[in-house]
This record gives structure tokens, sequence and C-alpha cells, in this order.
């Protein structure tokens, strides 16, 4: 999952240590609506069945002035200066939800980077890598032990099936750099979009995305071939970088990749982008998105926890059946929906604590309380029906210390990268997922030499017909998802069907995850059931021991690990 939900741990106990993204406050949200006297925004969904000037009625009546709207789901941007607009628009019966606009994510990656806790980006203890090039591959293949683990590689599935370019993946997350030297030639510029515009500061004047003046186009308009986070482009290269000699190939190494851009520069996401960037992939002819995010502020939606304001009930409800509706829009017009099963290294079929949410002040004094989650509460889009949810592996293929899971709720399973899946447990970059690295950001981040080579082992460089690309080792569920829509991707490419309506290929949803359950290798839970997951972090020059402890549910066939088995390129394209 992004570097949100890959950091935002919930509540869970690793040895003395408590892991957690944000600290939590005393006690349950005191805001429950803005009573500051300025203009908020918020997402309004419109009653289903409702004539669309009933439901803009109900919303002027409640105080409110649309600012956008989509009709094809029933959602709607909508600013009021009235405090109580969400108890005012629950009452119109033309309205079917309501919730204050925030950013749906986790903190700044700054902030969550200095408390050490930023699993996604944790760079290895040890020393430079040596890449030697196989004969027939690209220059850092070797590194590819992920590519390896589902047999995406020359002598596997790049022999039958590299996928087609009138296959569409949708990237939805922080951007993709479609310039970088090992995505452009597969990017789709003309159909790439940017749903979502920066966020300089929260409601308490904390920096979100940053001063939009501080841009290096002095605008919180980012163009739809840009990444100013490294998340989307990460994402996008392991999908579906092309074999042209730099760096290294993707799943995919020949579809088409669209930038769907709904995350912000920070790493976190709102809800309106996401459902217009799910419309706007049904309509255009997307095949495939992936998600490697969650829908926030709430970690988990719940539609009447308890320790939970009215107020903050209803905005849940909303964030699930908005969701849901786009989700089933995008799937009932031929998207495969893949998403991110989690980092919380928690079970989601189970009764889990919640200290992380609400993670965005969209009042001033906003923050996150302790919540009882019970498993009727869902994490949107993972848990959105006809999802395809993806857990994680590392490089001895057990299940990632920090990827979620459950019984019935991982459909498959992926590598994403284990930095201490070894016998030191400390990490060591070379078991990330290696990929796409935006140039620019390196720079910024300080990760290059004043010749341009890399000085940190978690980035590399490749050059060759004198251009250079950069590439950078990181872990998550939010690498492990991309592998398996990669895979989609190639199923859509050898058995789909012209697209008579919108061009290109298609093939059923539910034919593509047939095919991707069905040929995944069946991996059986752990023996004994229960891990004793240790890993250690350098925290303040100092090495910090963690433990997890974690269940695996089920059985080969389907378990809550690995659901139906780590999914397999070679096996998905070389049947029939």
């Amino acid at each position: 999952m992004r570097r949100a939900v890959i950091s935002a741990a919930c509540a869970v106990v690793v040895g003395s240590t408590t892991v957690l993204a944000m600290p939590a406050s005393a006690g349950p949200n005191k805001p429950q609506a803005p009573s500051d006297g300025k203009a908020h925004e918020y997402v309004v969904l419109y009653k289903e069945g409702a004539a669309l000037g009933k439901s803009r009625d109900a919303v002027k009546a409640a105080g409110g002035s649309i600012v956008r709207e989509n009709t094809d789901i029933g959602v709607a941007t909508v600013r009021s200066t009235n405090p109580a607009f969400s108890q005012a628009a629950a009452k119109e019966k033309a309205l079917d939800g309501v919730g204050l606009n925030r950013v749906i994510g986790t903190a700044p990656k700054t902030a969550v980077k200095a408390k050490g806790k930023d699993v996604e980006s944790e760079a290895g203890a040890q020393g430079p890598i040596s890449v030697k090039a196989g004969k027939g591959q690209d220059p850092l293949a070797d590194l590819q032990w992920d590519m390896k683990q589902i047999n995406a590689t020359a002598n596997g599935s790049y022999k039958i099936e590299r996928g087609s370019k009138r296959v569409l993946v949708g990237v939805m997350d922080t951007g993709v750099d479609g310039n970088h030297p090992d995505i452009k030639p597969n990017f789709n510029g003309k159909l790439s979009r940017n749903f979502t515009v920066d966020v300089p500061y929260d409601a308490d004047g904390k920096p979100l995305d940053g001063p939009c003046e501080e841009e290096a186009d002095k605008s919180c308009n980012d163009a739809a071939d840009v990444d100013e986070n490294d998340h989307g482009t990460h994402v996008a290269s392991t999908i579906g970088s092309p074999r042209n000699g730099i760096g290294m190939a993707g799943v995919a190494p020949r579809v088409s990749l669209v930038n769907l851009r709904v995350g912000q520069d920070s790493g976190m996401f709102f809800l309106q982008p996401t459902v217009d960037a799910l419309t706007y992939a049904g309509k255009t002819g997307v095949d495939v998105v992936n998600m490697s995010y969650y829908i926030d502020p709430w970690l988990w939606n719940c539609a009447n926890n308890a320790a939970d304001s009215a107020v903050d009930q209803l905005e849940q409800r909303t964030i699930i059946k908005a969701t849901q509706r786009a989700l089933d829009f995008a799937r009932k017009r031929g998207v495969t929906l893949v998403a991110a099963a989690g980092n919380q290294q928690v079970d989601y079929t189970k009764t889990n604590i919640d200290e992380t949410s609400p993670d965005f002040a969209s009042t001033p004094g906003e923050k996150p309380y302790k919540r009882t989650i019970p498993a009727s509460c869902v994490s949107m889009p993972s848990e959105g029906k006809g999802v395809i949810p993806v857990s994680s592996t590392g490089i001895t293929k057990r299940k990632s210390y920090f990827s979620s899971f459950g019984n019935g709720y991982v459909a498959v399973a992926a590598p994403g990268g284990d930095k201490v899946d070894n016998p030191s447990q400390k990490p060591d970059d070379k078991l990330g997922i290696w990929a796409a690295y935006p140039e620019s950001l390196a720079r910024a981040n300080g990760e290059l030499n004043p010749d341009g080579t890399p000085n940190t082992p978690r980035v590399l460089r490749s050059c060759a017909g004198g251009k250079c690309a950069y590439y950078q080792s990181i872990q998550g569920t939010s690498m492990a998802s991309p592998h398996a829509a990669g895979v989609a991707a190639l199923i859509v490419s050898k058995y789909g069907k012209k697209d008579r309506a919108r061009g290109g290929l298609t093939l059923d949803p539910r034919i593509v995850e047939r095919i991707l359950r069905g040929t995944s290798t069946r991996t059986a839970c752990p023996s004994p059931s229960t891990v004793d997951y240790v890993w250690y972090r350098l925290e303040s020059g100092k090495w910090v021991k963690y433990t997890s402890k974690q269940t695996c549910e089920g059985t080969k066939a389907g378990n809550g690990f690995y659901g139906s088995g780590i999914i397999d390129a070679l096996n998905a394209v070389k049947r029939g």
C-alpha cells in the first residue's frame, strides 16, 4: 500500500513498543463540526434514484454551494459556512450522506520519517550493491528477485506474453513521472489525468503538501506527468517498465500506463478524487487500476462506532457508500480493481484497535483517538466489493512482517519486499522492491553526489544510450499490489476481446480475477500457524528490537496470509 498505509500502523504492540504513525489523543474526537466561521468543503452523496435537481436543491437548502459534481456517481464537493451543514444535509431526503472533505491518507512523510516508523522507505544497513546483468536482461534485472518469484522473466512470462499497448493500466496514486526513461515509452500522456490539487496546510496550519509558491511551477496544480512523492512512479514501474536496455522491466513491459493521480504530494488521498478517477477509468476504457492506498481520514470506516460522534459516523458511512458506487461503476465497465491489503500487521477479519484516525485536522484541534474496530468496519477501497486485495511476501516467500492479512480478506499474495527477511533481522535494501525513482526527488532528498552517482545503497543509477535513470528500493503492500495488477494486465492482453465501445481490449473483471486466483501458486499457512516476527530498526544510532505475533488461518487452497496463493505471471498466460 502507499506510504500512508504502510506507515500508519494501528496499535500493534511489538515488544515493549507500540508502533503508531501519529500521536493519539486522550479521548474522543472533540470537534464535531467546524466552528471557526470559515468556509469548509464537504463531500455530499446524492440519494440514488433522486432527481438531480432535487439533490442540488437539497444542498442549497442545507446552506451549501456546489463546487464540483460527479453526476455519474452522484457525488459533489460542496462549500459551506454553515457550522451545522452536516446535520442539515443529513435531514434532506434527496441526500444520502455527507463528510468533511478531508485528505485521506497518513501524516506527511517527513513527520513519519522523523519517528523512524516509515516501513516503506526504510533504509537498509548493508553496504554498496553491485549488479551484473545477465544475457538478454535489462541491467538491473538480477536485483529483481520479485520478478523471479512470480516468473515474470526473460525465460518466464516474457516469452509468451509481455502485454499489449491496447491494454490500459490506471495508476491511482500520487502521480507518475511520465518522463522517467524507464516509464516514458509506455506512458499514455493523452489519457493521463490529475484529479486533485495540492493542499498547503491542514486546519491547524501544519504543512501538508507545502506552500504552492515553493513548487517548481509555483502552482498547486501539477501536470499529469508529474510525481512529487515518488510512490506512484515506483508502482507504475513495477507494473509496466519496458524492456529497453536501461534499468529494469515491469511485470507487463508492453502495456500502456495511465496516470490517474488521486494522491497528494504528502501521500494523503481525498475521497472525491478517488471517485472521479474510478468514474473516468470506467468511461475511458481503462482495463486495470492499482490502488495502493486507503481512503482516509479513517483507516477503517465504521457505520455506528460508539467512539465516534454522529457527524463522524455519517462521514464514514458516506465514504463507504460513495466509494462502493464508484467501484461498481468502474467494474461494470470492465475495470479490474486491485488494491494493497495494508501494512498494519493485523488480521482485518478480527477486532482491532485503531489509534491513528482521523489522521488529518480538517477542523482546528482535531486529533486521532483510540477506537475499537470490529470486523464489520471496512478499509476502503481494499475492502470494497469487487476489489482484489493483495498481501505482501518477502524473498523467502514468507508473508512480510508488516503486511496485514485475513482469511476471506486477502485474495492473493505477491512480492512486496521484506527488508528484514534475513537471519540478522536487520534491514537490507537488496530485499526490498526496486523500481523507478524520479531524479528530481533523488536530488531534492540529497541522495545524489555532484556527479549524479547515488550516495545511498537504497538508490541506484542505470545509464544507456546517453540517458541515465534512477531506481530505489522500498517495501510494502503498495509494492505487492502492482505486481498483481501487472499480471491482471497480462491476462487481459492474452485473453481479452476487442472493446468495440471504447477501443483497445477488454475482459470481464470476474474472469480476470478467476484466472489470477486460479493460476496462483497455492501456499499453505506456516507451521506453526502463529509466526513470531522479529525485526530491528536503527533509531537514534541504536538498534531497537520489535516483535509481532501473527496467526494464519485457513487451508492451502485459501488462507489469511496468501489468499488463493502467490501470483504467477507465467501460469497466468500459458493456460489455454
